[in-house]
C-alpha cells in the first residue's frame, strides 16, 4: 500500500531545465589560450557539446578562439545562419555532400581523399563562387579513422596542387588527430606527430604553402606543446572537460527537475521494471519526470545520486524512458521540490564527471545526450577580457 502525493497547481510549467552558463565557456577559453602560442579553433560539434553550438561559438570567439570547427557542412551552415562570420572548418562529409552550399558559404572543408577533392573541385567549377574552395587535407596520423592513409597522401597533395594552380581550390591546411593524447607518454602519439610532420613536408614538396597545421586537440592542447603547430583544436574543454584530467576547468551545465510525486511505500516494495530495487524498509520515493531519452544514461542505473531538500539521494530501480524514482528514507519533500541532477558541483550536487563514472561512460557522452524534451535556459558570459582581445586575428 502507498500514498501517493501529485505536483500542485502552484508550479505552473515545472519541467527538467538544463541551465547553460556561458561564463563558464568564457572561462575555459581564456584559461586554454593562455597555454599556446596557437590560433585556438573552437570545435563546437554535435550542438556545441550540447551547450548550444552558436552560443558556444560567440562566446569562445569573444575570449580568445579565432576560428571555429565542426564536422558536418550542415552544422556549419547553421553557424552562418546565426549570423556567425569567423572562418568555420568542416571535416567529415561524405563524397556526395553539399559541397556546393558549403562553398557559397564560405565553409573550409577537409580533405581526406582524392575523391573528396574531385567532388569540391566539381562543386567549385559548377558554382558562381566567389573565391576558390579553403581546403586543409587530412592526413591519418595513425587512428584508422578519417584521413587519407599515408599511401594515399603524396598523390592527394599533388591533385590538390594541380587544383591550386588551376584557381580551383586553396590548400590552407593540413590536419590530423592524435588517438592517445591523454598519455603523452603513449608511443601512438610520438608517431603521430612524426607522421604528421612527413605529412606537412611531403605537401610541401608538392608545392603546398598550407599556413594552418592543426594536430592538438583539448588533451594534446593541455599536455603536449609539441604538438601544438599552428592551430589547435578545442571542444570539450570548452565545456568543462578535461580527458587529461590535469587542468581545473569550469563546467557550465546544471540540469534539474521539479519532483511530480512523492509516495510512502512499505518494506518489500518493488520499483521500477523487473524490480531491480526492493525497499529494505519503509520509505518516501520521490518521482522525477525525465529519464534515458532525455540523458540519464540507463548503465547509471542503481548508482546514480540527485541532489534534493539539501542531501545526495539515491536513485532507485532502474531509469525508465521518461522518469526516475528517488530514494528519500525518512526524509520528505513535496511536489514541486527541485532535484539538482547534476551541475558543477559547489553545492554538492552530481556532477557531468560523477554521471559518467556511474555510466561506465565519457562525460563528452553526458553532455552531448541530454535531450531535446528538456528545456534550455542560457546565461549569457558578459564582456570579453581585455586581456584575450589582442589574440582575435585574421587567419591568411
Amino acid at each position: 500500500m502507498s500514498a501517493l502525493a501529485v505536483a500542485p497547481t502552484a508550479v505552473p510549467g515545472a519541467a527538467p531545465t538544463l541551465d547553460v552558463d556561458l561564463s563558464a565557456v568564457a572561462a575555459n577559453t581564456r584559461l586554454i589560450a593562455s597555454r599556446t602560442a596557437a590560433e585556438v579553433m573552437a570545435v563546437v560539434k554535435a550542438d556545441g557539446f550540447g551547450h548550444g553550438g552558436a552560443d558556444v561559438a560567440r562566446t569562445a570567439l569573444a575570449h580568445g578562439a579565432t576560428s571555429l570547427g565542426v564536422t558536418s557542412i550542415e552544422e556549419a551552415l547553421a553557424l552562418r545562419t546565426a549570423g556567425l562570420t569567423a572562418p568555420v572548418l568542416s571535416w567529415l562529409n561524405p563524397v556526395d555532400a553539399a559541397y556546393a552550399d558549403a562553398l557559397a558559404g564560405e565553409v573550409e572543408l577537409a580533405v581526406p581523399s582524392r575523391e573528396h577533392l574531385d567532388a569540391v573541385v566539381l562543386a567549385q567549377r559548377s558554382g558562381p563562387h566567389q573565391r576558390s574552395a579553403r581546403i586543409h587535407l587530412h592526413l591519418d596520423t595513425g587512428m584508422a579513422r578519417d584521413g587519407a592513409e599515408p599511401s594515399a597522401w603524396p598523390d592527394l597533395c599533388r591533385a590538390a596542387r594541380r587544383a591550386e594552380r588551376a584557381g580551383l581550390v586553396r590548400v590552407v591546411g593540413v590536419m590530423g588527430h592524435l588517438g592517445c593524447a591523454d598519455d603523452p607518454a603513449d608511443a601512438c602519439n610520438a608517431l603521430g606527430r612524426r607522421r604528421f610532420a612527413w605529412g606537412v613536408e611531403t605537401a610541401r614538396g608538392a608545392g603546398l604553402r598550407p599556413a594552418r597545421r592543426h594536430l592538438a586537440a583539448t588533451a594534446a592542447t593541455l599536455l603536449d606543446v609539441r604538438s601544438h603547430h599552428t592551430t589547435v583544436r578545442v571542444g570539450a574543454g570548452l565545456v568543462g572537460i578535461d580527458p587529461t584530467g590535469t587542468t581545473l576547468l569550469r563546467s557550465g551545465l546544471t540540469l534539474t527537475a521539479p519532483v511530480v510525486g512523492v509516495r510512502r511505500v512499505r518494506a518489500g516494495a518493488g520499483v521500477g521494471y523487473g524490480h531491480s530495487w526492493i525497499a529494505p524498509a519503509a520509505t518516501h520515493l520521490a518521482l522525477l519526470p525525465l529519464g534515458y531519452a532525455d540523458g540519464l544514461p540507463r548503465a547509471a542505473s542503481g548508482r546514480a545520486e540527485v541532489l534534493l531538500r539539501g542531501r545526495r539521494r539515491p536513485v532507485v530501480g532502474r531509469i525508465s524512458m521518461d522518469q526516475v524514482v528517488v530514494d528519500l528514507g525518512d526524509d520528505h519533500a513535496e511536489p514541486g521540490d527541485t532535484a539538482t541532477v547534476l551541475g558543477p558541483g559547489a553545492a554538492g550536487e552530481p556532477t557531468v564527471g560523477d554521471w559518467a563514472r556511474w555510466a561506465d561512460t565519457l562525460p563528452h557522452e553526458i553532455v552531448t545526450g541530454i535531450g531535446p524534451r528538456v528545456r534550455r535556459s542560457v546565461r549569457p558570459a558578459g564582456p570579453a577580457a581585455h586581456s584575450s582581445s589582442p589574440r582575435l586575428r585574421s587567419i591568411p
